[in-house]
């Protein structure tokens, strides 16, 4: 399994944000992380990612422990968290050349991850110049340039037009095919187009893990689904 969650709890204080949580995603699936404001979402992310510890609990990411083995995990990982941290008075080559270096792979690869990002016509400016939507992109680009194993995305498409979701949408559906993706999102729609399978999370428990065509079985769309899982 690309993903290993095995029985993950988070306390901060007195308040739980994650119980008693499993699940596990193959190489090659593109998993919706549902959930409202407050589900635990964010904190799972950032325990996978390395970021914080469980307060119980074991994650797996290509088999290596995240707890035991954090710096090999982040060679496998491309996080994009939902508020995209950049250095804005670089160029946007200039920091993807920069973040190269430290991941220490080859410069081509720089210019392949900008042109599969469409980042080409921006790829001059200062990031400090750039739209929301194109920074958004350029953390994506970030995300993909060592070439990771999983791909950890949180609102991957938060400030694009429509056009550029449209773009990201076919970008994500392509790397999906051979690596797995972890999507949390609040747009049904965007379930619905990428998703082989949709896991729900509420106050800090998973609540559905199945195919979005499986929850919508009852004849409900996605939003009537999540809504009566998650009042």
């Amino acid at each position: 399994m690309s993903i290993e969650v095995k029985d993950i709890s988070k306390q901060y204080g007195s308040q739980k944000a994650l119980d008693h949580v499993s699940f596990s995603i193959p190489k090659g699936q593109i998993c919706g992380f549902l959930g409202p404001n407050g589900a635990g979402k964010s904190t799972m992310m950032k325990i996978l990612t390395g970021y914080i510890p469980p307060t119980s609990g074991s994650a797996l990411i290509c088999d290596i422990d995240v707890l035991s083995h954090p710096m090999e995990v982040k060679k496998n990982i491309g996080y994009l968290p939902e508020h995209n941290p950049l250095y804005l008075e670089m160029y946007v080559r200039e920091f993807l050349l920069f973040l190269a270096q430290l991941h220490k792979v080859p410069k081509e690869w720089v210019e392949e991850v900008i042109e599969k990002t469409g980042l080409l016509p921006e790829a001059h400016k200062k990031i400090s110049a750039l739209s929301k939507g194109y920074r958004q992109r350029v953390g994506l680009a970030h995300s993909m340039l060592h070439h990771p194993a999983v791909l950890i995305l949180d609102e991957p498409t938060t400030g694009l037009d429509p056009n550029q979701i449209v773009e990201i949408r076919n970008l994500i559906k392509e790397l999906g095919k051979d690596k797995t993706v972890l999507l949390s999102t609040h747009i049904m729609q965007e379930v619905e187009i990428l998703c082989d399978r949709v896991l729900i999370l509420n106050k800090g428990k998973i609540v559905a893990d199945s195919t979005p065509s499986e929850l919508k079985k009852e004849g409900q769309n996605l939003e009537e689904v999540f809504q009566q899982l998650t009042r």
